[in-house]
């Protein structure tokens, strides 16, 4: 479980650095971006095999039938983290889409993981999207909406928010867990 807190605590801090402290992120400058970054995939490693490893603790059961509910905001979650970067319609409608498809991904898994380690890395993830945001908006102010986008680019969002939902599948599948019980 420590792998996993310190994992979800390696991703948090980068990603605020800019945010609580901009003078300092100022200073660090371009040469800054490898190491933060090498920061953040460590910290993934960590999420990822601190998930693994932790022991199942129960904290509250999950509604039968989740898994369906799960499965679908799971596309809708792929869908707006590619929503800003795709200049589709959404680009103009909706601020921080990206952090609102971790938010939607992090509550779609605590819909049908009651457990401890869940709790701490979809949970953390959550707060951290929303936390980025409010500190985001703090920082910059209103929103000066983007130009709107076009079908085009949904279209192109929607193939890849397939292809990326299928490799997530296949991914879980490979791991042992099977998406589409429906009832877990």
């Amino acid at each position: 479980m420590n792998l996993l807190i310190l994992g979800v605590i390696l991703w948090i801090l980068p990603h605020f650095f800019k945010r609580l402290m901009p003078e300092a992120r100022a200073r660090v400058g371009d040469k800054g971006k490898g190491p933060i970054a090498l920061l953040l995939l460590v910290s993934i490693v960590l999420m990822v095999l601190g998930y693994r490893a932790a022991d199942v603790i129960p904290v509250y059961a999950p509604m039968a039938g989740m898994g369906h509910l799960n499965n679908l905001l799971m596309l809708v979650a792929i869908f707006l983290l590619g929503a800003g970067a795709g200049k589709g319609s959404l680009v103009d409608k909706i601020r921080h889409p990206m952090l609102w498809g971790a938010v939607v991904w992090g509550g779609a898994h605590l819909l049908v993981n009651g457990d401890l380690a869940s709790i701490i890395l979809f949970g953390g993830m959550v707060f951290w999207a929303l936390a980025q945001m409010v500190l985001i908006n703090r920082a910059e102010g209103p929103w000066q909406k983007p130009a709107a986008g076009s079908l085009k680019g949904d279209i192109k969002n929607v193939v890849i928010t397939l292809v990326i939902y299928l490799v997530a599948v296949l991914i879980h599948l490979w791991l042992g867990y099977n998406p589409f019980q429906g009832s877990y």
